[in-house]
């Protein structure tokens, strides 16, 4: 009877001792050199007995770490405002993930992988770092060789600055704000409490330690009691005849209301971010302002028979159109505001996500209704939300069109590195004299100028003012320089 070996082991030595067997007996049968057939023998001694094994692998594909990539600037944050997939989705490569908004633009980010969704990082409305990852996603098995990482290059850190900023190896959350507001009260943010999210450092934190540190105490908001107003004192009158004294009218008791109310802190992103940013540049320039008042009689009029023209078109037709292309007239003549090439208007919006100011790009090239095709497609991407960095950038003048929600006259802010905006009042119908003297009806829209007092002086901006104006009020000379 055969006798049996049963061999306990760690799989991987066994396989490499059967390995090793094989090997050594087939090189004995070469060296014998015995090359003829043998048919398998199933009657096998003891000693012949040998067990053959044979491996599978089964196992799930390699899960790849998405990661948000630098999406230039100096951007190193956006904030998740949409997600395009959920956890067990399957993604191909280009696939929309996600939308992220930038202080400057929103933006699509779309798959590298093909694969399925296993894990998102990020809620909407959280902020993601540039470098950190996004989407946990499963590929298939040998698609991917080895983890990819996205390079992203952040700036040099000082050694001092370094060790202020890891805490037993782990680096501390907090905006550039928050470090530079630490770093000029000589703060180290290893000895600050975090109360943000994900341990993140606020900048109410950093006061709050400057408060410990300091022993300084903000005293709470002075509550002022309601009180009844005092009864007034009684004037003396002349004696009369005793009266049935009418009965006591108890004085009503007034609760004293309690104010529960908490403040709380709005945190500063996205596209208002940006603006804070350019506000702040803005107030380094020497504003010149220039206001002057426009009779827009029969622009309205000529308005009024393109009308019907522009919407059989599939257009409605505004009068933004006609202030951009004739301001546009005026540069080419001899006012010359900005030595530019291109001259990319910019059109102020107000919007849900705050002022918007996109551009129309090249309006020496485009007629009035192409300006107005332009204006709308701005508008649509504005209001949804979905306006480009190319539609953000580039701009050489803006106007603000301020009076479509109110107002006569405004004080507008130049928009770096711009050096001149207007801003447009509502259209109000009034009285005025015509060149006969006659008492007639007009329409008058106010417009208020800024400029940059280093560049352009008070001539040359008065000058831009009553050309653009005379097109304005006469737009069928604008026929004779129109290019």
């Amino acid at each position: 009877m055969a006798a049996v070996i049963t061999v306990r082991g760690p799989f991987a030595f066994m396989r490499r001792l059967v390995s090793a067997r094989l090997h050594k007996h087939c090189c004995s049968r070469v060296q014998a050199a015995c090359l003829a057939y043998r048919p398998h023998s199933y009657s096998l001694t003891a000693g012949q007995q040998r067990r053959f094994f044979r491996t599978s692998y089964a196992a799930a594909g390699p899960i790849m770490q998405f990661k948000l990539s630098d999406i230039g600037e100096g951007i190193m944050e956006v904030t998740v405002k949409e997600w395009y997939v959920k956890v067990g989705d399957k993604v191909s490569q280009f696939d929309s993930i996600c939308e992220v908004q930038s202080d400057k633009a929103s933006v699509t980010i779309t798959s590298r992988y093909d694969g399925i969704i296993r894990k998102l990082y990020y809620d909407i409305d959280s902020i993601a770092n540039v470098g950190n990852p996004l989407v946990d996603i499963e590929t298939e098995a040998g698609e991917v060789e080895g983890p990819q990482e996205d390079v992203v290059e952040t700036p040099p850190m000082s050694q001092e600055e370094h060790t202020h900023q890891e805490i037993k190896g782990q680096k501390t959350q907090a905006t550039p704000a928050v470090r530079r507001l630490a770093t000029e009260n000589n703060i180290k943010l290893s000895e600050v409490v975090a109360s943000g999210k994900d341990g993140r450092i606020l900048k109410e934190d950093i006061l709050n330690f400057i408060a410990q540190q300091t022993g300084a105490i903000l005293p709470p908001a002075p509550f002022q009691e309601i009180r009844p107003p005092p009864p007034a004192p009684a004037v003396p009158s002349a004696p009369a005849k005793p009266k049935t004294p009418a009965p006591s009218i108890p004085t009503p008791v007034i609760p004293k209301p309690v104010f529960t109310g908490k403040d709380r802190t709005e945190p500063v992103k996205g596209f208002q971010k940006a603006m804070v940013k350019t506000m702040s540049s803005a107030l380094k320039i020497p504003h010149f302002g220039y206001c002057d008042e426009v009779d827009l009689t029969q622009l309205v009029r000529l308005r009024s028979e393109l009308k019907g023209l522009s919407e059989s078109r599939g257009m409605k037709l505004s009068y933004m159109p006609f202030f951009m292309k004739l301001r546009n007239i005026s540069f080419f003549l001899d006012v010359q505001i900005i030595a530019q090439a291109a001259h990319n208007i910019g059109l102020a919006m107000d919007t849900t996500q705050g002022l918007l100011v996109p551009n129309v790009k090249n309006v020496q090239m485009l007629s009035v209704f192409e300006i107005a095709v332009e204006l709308n497609r701005l508008q649509i991407l504005g209001a949804s939300g979905q306006l480009g960095a190319s539609d953000l950038t580039g701009g050489t003048f803006t106007l603000s069109n301020i009076g479509s929600i109110g107002g006569t006259y405004a004080k507008p802010v130049i928009l770096p590195p711009e050096v001149a905006i207007g801003a447009l009042g509502k259209m109000q119908v009034l009285p005025r004299f015509n060149s006969k003297g006659d008492l007639v009806k007009a329409h008058i829209m106010n417009v208020s100028w800024s400029a940059d007092h280093r560049i352009i002086d008070g001539a040359t901006m008065c000058r831009f003012s009553n050309m653009w104006r005379s097109y304005l009020e006469n737009p069928a000379s604008m026929v004779l320089d129109l290019k």
